[in-house]
């Protein structure tokens, strides 16, 4: 290990990072500007932060590394991530979310659900479930870039997991959201032209893409038994249809991310730091070209990673890596790579976890302060800013224990759980709120709380993977899930989504339309 390149290769790094933070911290004024950037965001700060937040190593290593476990069939949530996450969210749900959020000054996505059917409640509730649930998503992140440390310059696992936190939390309680999107930008800019650069590079190592492909079709043979039987028939084809493993990829890994995308916190609030819709139209073209290098470049690595494992260690991926999804790419990188390559990527991978750990840290910070504090105490003012400082420090405090106490292959899981989680809290209430104007208070709670309500239920007692590590069920039925299957592998998402829509819906209907005078103040001009 060239210790003398490394450390330049970093030092820059972090120079360029600080500067930025800097520059955002001279720029942060008041609590506008703490929380949406003061609402002027340029539109290739606001698509590449988006862009950023979203692909994190969750996407590049977790994801990456259940491409090398579940194949080419994963490549359906590239479609869904451009589809859904850029076009149907900049197009139909961004320039509606912009002008009613500042319709109503909201300036977190709970208080602009509260605002909109003039609910304490639902501010505060939302705030809460943002602030009890992300850690979950942080920590994945944070084992995904501490991982890939642990690989390329051999620290331990726990140090490289605490000094991820502390850089990420020092510009982000500084900074706020300016600190979190300018350096969003630079991030997200050195993601792209790493990822474009693997996988070229893995392509020219497998002989091209003809023969890689051919390559990997022809190993279908290699799955591991028990893989086999759960329904898995190879790296290029779609499991066996309504099989376990083809229930986990679609409802898990594909819908529960690329459809969650709509509802989750961190991306909702970008919509709110532009002026006009000019800027979403011109954000949708640079956050579909950068959604899709991103998550078809590791998606692609991951399932090829096969054909190299085999022909260097007569062995598929995962079995390569002892086992854990989450070591995959992290070991292709080092083992297939230039040390050099290892070092940029290195830089490519903190992007992608500082982007990401800095929006979700500000996210939870912003939700306890302005949703929470707030509300609750009936408090205005920059007091909040304050409060959410505070939060930040906790939400990193909790991600780093939990960074410690998940289990391996645990990336791509954790997730798709909480963009699960958000999809059957938020979805139908944020639908409701932006197009439908006859949907009321009183409806909006009942689906916001029935859809978390049943998301707990299903991780507790029915979603296999949370409930048998949780132990509840067993405990109280004396099995790890209470129904058979296919229900232990369909995720919350396909449960709590409709659940919430049905009470959102029945509600609105039996209960008094809200006043038409708020309505129209909320979609004026929409």
């Amino acid at each position: 290990m060239d210790f003398l390149v490394l450390g330049i290769v970093v030092l820059v790094y972090f120079l360029l990072v600080g500067y930025v933070g800097y520059v955002a911290w001279r720029r942060t004024e008041t609590s506008e500007d703490y929380m949406v950037a003061g609402r002027k965001t340029h539109p290739y700060i606001m698509a590449m932060s988006y862009g950023a937040t979203f692909i994190s190593t969750a996407a590049i290593v977790g994801f990456g590394g259940m491409a090398g476990v579940f194949g080419m069939g994963i490549l359906w949530l590239v479609f869904l991530n451009i589809l859904v996450g850029i076009f149907i969210a900049f197009v139909f749900f961004g320039k509606r979310t912009r002008k009613m959020g500042h319709n109503m000054s909201a300036l977190t996505f709970p208080e602009f659900l509260g605002r909109r059917f003039d609910s304490r409640f639902l501010q505060s509730f939302g705030g809460a479930i943002i602030f009890l649930g992300m850690p979950l998503y942080a920590s994945v992140v944070l084992i995904g870039a501490a991982r890939f440390l642990e690989a390329t310059i051999n620290i331990s696992f726990s140090l490289a997991l605490i000094l991820m936190a502390v850089i990420v939390a020092v510009y982000v309680v500084l900074g706020g959201i300016r600190g979190v999107m300018y350096t969003d930008a630079l991030q997200g800019t050195i993601m792209f032209l790493g990822m474009i650069f693997l996988v070229v590079s893995t392509y020219y190592i497998l002989g091209g893409v003809v023969d890689a492909h051919r390559a990997l079709t022809s190993m279908s043979h290699l799955v591991p038994a028990k893989a086999s039987a759960l329904g898995a028939t190879g790296w290029t084809s779609m499991p066996v249809y309504g099989s376990p493993y083809w229930w986990t990829l679609l409802s898990t890994i594909i819908l529960g991310v690329g459809v969650g995308v709509l509802a989750q916190p961190q991306l909702v609030v970008r919509f709110m730091m532009v002026r006009s819709n000019r800027e979403l139209n011109r954000g949708v073209l640079i956050g579909a070209l950068f959604i899709f290098v991103m998550t078809w470049s590791s998606f692609v690595v991951g399932a090829l990673s096969n054909v190299y494992f085999f022909k260097e260690a007569g062995l598929v991926a995962v079995k390569a890596v002892g086992g854990n999804a989450d070591k995959i790419i992290p070991v292709f990188i080092n083992s297939a790579m230039p040390e050099w390559f290892s070092y940029i990527f290195m830089l490519t991978l903190l992007s992608a976890a500082m982007s990401t750990l800095s929006s979700q840290f500000h996210v939870q910070g912003t939700a306890i302060g302005r949703d929470v504090y707030e509300t609750l105490r009936n408090k205005k003012g920059d007091s909040s800013v304050l409060i959410a400082r505070g939060g930040i420090i906790i939400a990193v405090l909790i991600a780093v224990v939990l960074g410690y106490l998940l289990p391996g292959s645990i990336i791509a899981q954790g997730t798709a759980l909480f963009f699960g989680i958000c999809a059957a809290s938020f979805l139908s209430v944020y639908v409701a709120a932006i197009f439908w104007r006859r949907a009321t208070r009183e409806g909006a709670i009942a689906g916001m709380v029935s859809g978390a309500i049943v998301s707990l239920l299903w991780l507790l007692f029915e979603y296999k993977k949370t409930a048998e590590a949780l132990g509840v069920a067993k405990a109280l039925f004396g099995g790890p899930v209470v129904a058979s299957m296919p229900w232990p592998v369909v995720d919350p998402i396909l449960v709590g989504v409709p659940v919430s829509a049905i009470f959102m819906v029945a509600v609105s209907l039996l209960t008094e339309p809200p006043s038409r005078e708020h309505v129209d103040r909320c979609f004026e001009g929409v």
